[in-house]
């Protein structure tokens, strides 16, 4: 340490040692730590649990979707790789039929700048589905949900926002078909 460096005490200040007795101080450490410890126990409250064993009612299923949709890969992949269910290739080998009646996506303007031009779109996806048996009773009544995502649009950056807008088009099948799923666990076997 040179001659001409002041001593520690006078470098952290004056009030230093009254710092570390002062409860303004012990509190915003302590608000710090609290925002710590939600941000690491964020996940737990939102919602969000590991995926664990699935259970259907039926143990075979016919997924009679739009062909042409990647939905409908995905769904039967997802549903094959749970393991609780045999996906089969005819209605007639099944003992519950899955009809995806509608994939409909959607794309609006959001918002629009003082100058009229877009800035925000609106994606939808909206999905309608239900769950019958050869003799046409249901196992779960015909159902419909939308999932939603908003992006904004810069003229300038053309290529990057329809990249943003496939990756959420992505995201939203993803979502669609986890939806799917977990409704398909909630069906139930007609009383006869």
């Amino acid at each position: 340490m040179s001659s001409s460096e002041p001593p520690a005490a006078t470098r952290r200040g004056p009030h230093a040692g009254a710092r570390a007795n002062d409860p303004r101080a012990r509190r915003s450490t302590l608000a710090a730590l609290l925002a710590g410890l939600l941000c690491a126990g964020g996940p737990i409250g939102c919602g969000f649990h590991l995926r664990g064993d699935v259970t259907y009612p039926f143990a075979s299923l016919y997924v009679n979707a739009p062909a042409a949709p990647p939905l409908a890969l995905e769904l039967k992949r997802a549903l094959e790789n749970s393991g609780a269910t045999q996906i089969v290739a005819s209605a007639a080998e099944a003992q519950a039929i899955l009809d995806v009646t509608s994939i409909v996506d959607d794309k609006g303007v959001l918002s629009l700048s003082s100058g009229g031009r877009v800035r925000e779109y609106l994606l939808t996806k909206r999905v309608s589905f239900n769950v019958h048996d050869a003799a046409g009773r249901d196992w779960l009544p015909a159902s419909e949900f939308s999932i939603r995502r908003s992006y904004t649009f810069n003229e300038s950056e053309v290529l990057a926002r329809n990249e943003q807008e496939q990756r959420l088009l992505k995201d939203m099948q993803t979502d669609a078909v986890q939806q799917i799923v977990r409704r398909l666990q909630a069906a139930k076997k007609p009383v006869t």
